[in-house]
């Protein structure tokens, strides 16, 4: 495990300091904790991100279009020309 030094507010520290779960495990494990959890929310929407982009990937690569079944429908959504 590696130490690292790290600057907080006056007001933020003393809030950390006083909460029950830092008086019971201490400051290093709670914030080693809350660290966790962001990456964990982080990689969660990441993942979640990347496994859509693949989905447009593989729907439009090699200009599939939008299937046979709607084959003849591409232009009933476009502007009409003025």
């Amino acid at each position: 495990m590696k130490s690292l030094r790290l600057r907080l507010d006056d007001d933020l520290l003393a809030r950390l300091d006083a909460s029950e779960e830092v008086q019971q495990r201490g400051r290093s494990e709670v914030l080693r904790k809350a660290a966790a959890e962001y990456i964990g929310r982080c990689c969660q929407v990441s993942e979640a991100s990347e496994a859509i982009a693949e989905q447009y990937r593989r729907a439009y690569e090699n200009g599939a279009g939008i299937g046979e079944e709607f084959e003849g429908w591409e232009d009933q959504g476009a502007w009409p020309s003025e």
